[in-house]
């Protein structure tokens, strides 16, 4: 199978059209779906198999919106931060928010099981126990602890179609 989707990415490429490793190449990592692994007595969490390639050597945790835990590869943290950084000095909630946002983020680098750590602040600002869950939001990941997600999910769920028409642009899928 491998060897056949790499010959027909060269015979693509000699024919001017585009591959699929072409099109994703230098698109940040798209991660996707859920999972509920669970928090360790030491504050551990196993990252889900399909994001510790997507998210590289190391990511940034920062609070997220809604008491959630941001899990950000680390060229997307520096996006989101330079991002908010060029708008801070002149407005004050640009300020607060990157105060907030930039004291509770941590650097952390999988160990050899796929696993980091959440610093207790982090903990106990989403209220995470032993129950979560982490989903992927695209450029991002998220953790939640699991009742709070699936409350929030079941509140939201209700109102996704009509949510869709001032979210998305006009398309068709």
């Amino acid at each position: 199978m491998v060897n056949t989707q790499t010959a027909n990415d060269e015979q693509a490429a000699g024919s001017g059209s585009t591959g699929i490793a072409d099109l994703l190449n230098g698109l940040p990592p798209l991660l996707l779906g859920t999972y509920t692994p669970k928090i360790d007595a030491k504050g551990r969490v196993a990252l889900p198999a399909k994001f510790r390639s997507q998210l590289g050597a190391g990511l940034v945790m920062a609070r997220g919106q809604e008491r959630c835990v941001y899990l950000l590869p680390f060229d997307e943290f520096r996006r989101i931060a330079a991002q908010i950084q060029r708008t801070s000095v002149g407005n004050k909630a640009a300020r607060e928010y990157l105060r907030v946002f930039l004291s509770g983020a941590v650097d952390q680098e999988p160990d050899k099981q796929g696993r980091v750590v959440v610093p207790q602040m982090l903990r106990d600002y989403a209220n995470l126990g032993s129950d979560i869950v982490v989903i992927g939001v695209g450029t991002r990941a998220e953790i939640w602890n699991k009742d709070a997600w699936e409350a929030y999910l079941a509140q939201k769920e209700e109102d996704y179609s009509d949510i869709a028409d001032d979210v998305l642009p006009e398309m068709e899928f």
